[in-house]
């Protein structure tokens, strides 16, 4: 009682001083995980079955005198206290309740119990098996999310007429994560059809090769969406995926599970922390094969600014000054390209290069950082105007 005073002080002085403000945790979930840090290590092992039904009656409404509800959370530990009675000071009463041993002992054969139960408002639905309240509580989260990938952290929330309540306090993320880390569930004459069970909701085994293929996916489409944009042109072989690129909603060229997917964030993430593809020659491959570039948009874009801008200083006399609509063009045949006479290589096609070159005057872009002073000397090299004439250009 002394160290949860303490505590409970502790946060509260904190919280007054505004360094902390995220709420405090439920007093229900406070006391069962410092009740059981603080007991010996047989605490939460004591084996309540054969206590008769009158103890477990008593027990049961003390519980819900004091919470409210019989939704016992599957880590709580009757505290011993005096409130409390003494022959459960130390028991996971969910687990001894909650159980088909303990219903066909107790209850199977007593209607007037069924009826006692029921006016304190037992969860009779939680007295199958741990499986199947797992699959409803994933057929649940299906229906409600449109898929099977269930956050680590998540807990089927508590008066939600969504969930049934025998699912209420479940750590789902949790018992997910375990089933495919230790394959919880997946052991004996079952496993196999549990499995199927799992396969027909879509449940993702290897949340990180799910991932990859996510990504790459989503890659393809823009990579074949901003061809028809420009089917036009002829575009170049990699793929340009601007940073704070969002896939867009309600757009159905994208299918729905890839709306408001961060693709832009992905691009920069997979190349700066190798995100998916770390020690995977495989998957760098399939990036590469599909023209992913590696070296990013800030560093290999100024690369290909400075290399349109010496051709077209080249093209222009010597003078750096291309109008702000100036786009790299293609060639107007490919028979152009093939006999050498076009001066622009393929993956300059499409540069905004006018665009580019008044980023670099009015925000400084690509001149900043170590090589600033380099790339500006290339920049004069080339002829580059940084204050250009106002007034109409005239047309060449």
């Amino acid at each position: 009682i002394i160290l949860i005073v303490l505590l409970c002080y502790s946060v509260m002085a904190v919280t007054s001083l505004g360094v902390v403000k995220t709420s405090l945790p439920s007093y229900r979930s406070l006391q069962t995980s410092l009740t059981s840090s603080l007991q010996p290590s047989w605490w939460g092992s004591c084996d309540a079955s054969n206590l008769p039904y009158d103890s477990a009656f008593r027990v049961l409404v003390k519980y819900h005198e004091k919470y409210g509800d019989l939704v016992i959370p599957r880590r709580f530990i009757v505290p011993a206290t005096n409130e409390w009675p003494t022959e459960w000071h130390g028991v996971k009463l969910a687990r001894q309740v909650y159980n088909r041993k303990w219903w066909t002992k107790h209850i199977a054969k007593n209607n007037d119990r069924v009826s006692q139960l029921n006016k304190i408002g037992f969860v009779w639905e939680r007295l199958q098996p741990e499986w199947n309240l797992f699959m409803e509580a994933m057929v649940t989260y299906r229906s409600i999310y449109g898929d099977v990938m269930v956050k680590a952290t998540f807990v089927v929330p508590r008066d939600n007429d969504e969930w049934s309540k025998g699912c209420w306090d479940l750590p789902l993320g949790n018992v997910v994560h375990r089933l495919r880390l230790r394959h919880d569930f997946l052991t004996g004459d079952t496993a196999i059809e549990r499995k199927n069970q799992l396969d027909g909701l879509g449940f993702v085994w290897d949340v990180s090769e799910y991932n990859f293929k996510k990504f790459l996916t989503a890659l393809r489409i823009f990579s074949k969406l901003e061809q028809e944009e420009h089917e036009h042109m002829i575009m170049p072989s990699t793929i340009r995926v601007p940073s704070n690129f969002v896939v867009p909603s309600d757009d159905y060229r994208w299918p729905i599970i890839l709306w408001n997917y961060r693709l832009g964030e992905k691009c920069t993430a997979v190349r700066q922390k190798q995100l998916y593809v770390k020690g995977n020659r495989l998957r760098q491959q399939a990036l590469e094969e599909i023209g992913f570039r590696w070296s990013g948009n800030a560093t290999l874009g100024w690369l290909d600014v400075v290399h349109a801008a010496a051709i077209y200083s080249q093209m222009h006399g010597r003078v750096l000054n291309p109008p702000l609509q100036f786009v790299v063009p293609s060639p107007p045949t490919p028979d152009s390209e093939l006999d050498g006479s076009w001066p622009w290589p393929e993956r300059l096609w499409g540069l905004k290069l006018g665009q580019r070159l008044k980023d670099v005057r009015v925000k400084g872009a690509y001149l900043k950082g170590p090589d600033a002073h380099i790339r500006k000397a290339q920049l004069d090299n080339l002829g580059f105007v940084w204050t250009p004439k106002r007034g109409r250009r005239k047309r060449s």
